[in-house]
């Protein structure tokens, strides 16, 4: 009789704010072990070596507590005394009153160092890796916006530099994701792009507000409000640029969908001057809009 294949497990991710199961994928966690040390957050990263460390000792105590004689001095004795020593030696310690008494004792020893300086190498890299993977501080308001911009409706997006530093030659892209059917009704996701007012700036400091006219070139021109609010039409927002203090080149980005965005609102702003006149830039406004006067700010593609 035929053994039966295994099936790949589902696997469950989030993209692009919708939550999706994969099929068909092997799990192969092994093979993405620096993926997950990463990715995953510092707590969980050092539980993660926490539990590796006492595993390793562990298995090198059992093969000296199996040879009674292999380690002089022992103190303790018994198990936790094998399990001290292997931690001395799995660190290139050596305090020097434990040590190997027999060949089996040097030979598990020197195979317990080598595993140690590699072990290490490869933590020691790994943290470093962490520490100096760049990670941008760039925070989105909450809620896309659509107002009348001269005249014309103007798609508007706002984001802020939350480290109060400066990133140069900064970059953004916005793209609109949506499902649509050919034709043919052929079912496909089709990518748009927004041109944008201004694409990029010589400085990103504070904040930027990224402004899409809606003009006949528009994708968003020939979409009903309902379209537009559709579940499926998705905001997609890209930023770029090197950091000023760590010349590290940083990416980020923000996705909406079409229920978040707010017709004939505009936003509060992020800067105003207190009596003294000093001015403050407060950046819980980040999220803020009020509706506009219908007559001054009626929408609609």
């Amino acid at each position: 009789m035929p053994k039966s294949k295994r099936l790949p497990a589902s696997r469950k991710f989030s993209l692009y704010n919708s939550e999706l199961i994969a099929d068909g994928l092997r799990k192969q966690w092994f093979s993405d072990l620096y993926f997950y040390c990463m990715t995953m957050r510092w707590p969980a990263f050092f539980g993660l070596l926490g539990v590796f460390f006492l595993c390793l000792n562990t298995f090198f105590a059992a093969i000296y507590y199996s040879h009674p004689d292999a380690v002089a001095n022992l103190s303790p004795r018994g198990f936790l005394g094998d399990f001290f020593f292997s931690a001395e030696t799995l660190a290139t310690v050596g305090y020097g009153d434990m040590h190997p008494n027999t060949v089996f004792g040097h030979l598990v020893a020197t195979t317990e160092i080598f595993v140690g300086m590699m072990g290490m190498a490869v933590v020691t890299g790994m943290v470093f890796a962490r520490f100096s993977r760049p990670r941008a501080r760039i925070v989105f308001s909450r809620h896309p916006i659509i107002r009348k911009m001269n005249g014309v409706d103007t798609l508007m997006l706002r984001a802020a530099n939350a480290r109060l530093n400066a990133i140069l030659e900064a970059s953004a892209k916005l793209r609109l994701l949506r499902h649509e059917v050919t034709p043919e009704g052929m079912k496909l996701r089709r990518l748009h792009d927004l041109v944008l007012v201004r694409e990029q700036t010589p400085m990103f400091v504070l904040s930027w507000t990224l402004m899409h006219v809606i003009d006949e070139n528009s994708p968003l021109r020939h979409l009903s409000a309902e379209e537009l609010a559709s579940p499926k039409t998705l905001l997609v927002l890209s930023l770029s640029g090197t950091d000023e203090t760590t010349s590290h080149n940083l990416q980020t980005r923000q996705v909406y969908s079409g229920q978040q965005i707010r017709r004939n609102h505009a936003y509060r702003d992020l800067v105003h001057t207190d009596a003294d006149g000093q001015d403050h830039v407060d950046y819980q406004r980040i999220d803020d809009t009020y509706a506009l006067d219908e007559k001054l700010g009626a929408t609609g593609p």
